[in-house]
């Protein structure tokens, strides 16, 4: 089977954070630092704009356009304008992490209801 790239490492790419305290949400990448880090803004998310580390993040497929090291205004005219946050709900990904934050609250009596109606 043949790997191939889809995402790359671009302005404007939107990343989920893996690791940290904003682990679990989106963010646009806002300008590259070097080679290990990235600048992030996440004004509609929640995710203040800080550096963060290649190896805490996972590429999406969602790109929004806005010109490099934009302000946090600018950025979020362009996250709401692409309207971010519906595409990423709508992503299999998005719905399996929010089935798994939801299946991690299930009290015992729960989990076991589940399992008797599989």
């Amino acid at each position: 089977s043949s790997w191939c790239l889809t995402a790359t490492v671009e302005i404007g790419r939107i990343v989920l954070i893996n690791r940290g305290e904003n682990a679990g949400k989106i963010a646009a990448v806002v300008d590259v630092i070097d080679q290990n880090r990235v600048l992030l803004d996440g004004p509609e998310s929640g995710v203040k704009r800080a550096a963060y580390n290649f190896k805490s993040l996972s590429l999406t497929d969602l790109v929004i356009a806005f010109p490099f090291s934009a302000r946090t205004r600018i950025v979020a005219k362009a996250w709401k304008a692409a309207d971010v946050n519906e595409k990423w709900g709508q992503t299999a990904w998005a719905k399996k992490l929010a089935a798994r934050a939801k299946r991690a609250t299930l009290t015992d009596f729960q989990r076991f209801v589940v399992q008797v109606n599989k």
